[in-house]
């Protein structure tokens, strides 16, 4: 496991495979904005960028706010990579629903360990304005 390195996690509307083993991904996201709860997600994607050698299986699973409930956890994945080589992996999630505003947490897991795991805000209008004065808000895309 020494060996295996994330390198990095992206959340996205979809992924597609292009000619050429292109992966075009769209709608990159890093939190969730929605007029009114609970949403429903239709789809989305975790696109984990992984380097280093080796069989693993991997996991990514989002957990509710409180961290006493998971969410959504997709099937275990073996991945394995040559000496010095890199692969990438697309976990879709389908009709994910998501019931309360607050931060759930995405958890990407090897060999059942935890390697890393981030924050996934989900605010609607209603929490939007009571928490955030609105010379704050910014669409400012970095």
């Amino acid at each position: 496991m020494n060996d295996l390195k994330l390198v990095y996690t992206l959340l996205c509307d979809d992924v597609r495979i292009e000619m050429g083993n292109k992966i075009s991904l769209m709608g990159i996201f890093q939190n969730i904005m929605v007029e009114k709860l609970p949403i429903s997600l239709i789809k989305f994607a975790v696109i984990n960028h992984w380097t280093g050698s080796g069989r693993y299986d991997t996991e990514v699973r989002i957990l509710s706010p409180d961290r006493q409930r998971v969410v959504v956890s997709s099937q275990p994945t073996k991945i394995e990579l040559a000496a010095g080589g890199f692969t990438d992996n697309v976990s879709f999630f389908v009709n994910i629903m998501l019931e309360n505003a607050g931060t759930y947490w995405v958890q990407t897991l090897a060999d059942g360990r935890v390697i890393e795991e981030f924050p996934l805000m989900v605010v609607d209008q209603n929490g939007l304005h009571a928490s955030v004065a609105p010379d704050e808000i910014s669409e400012t895309i970095n």
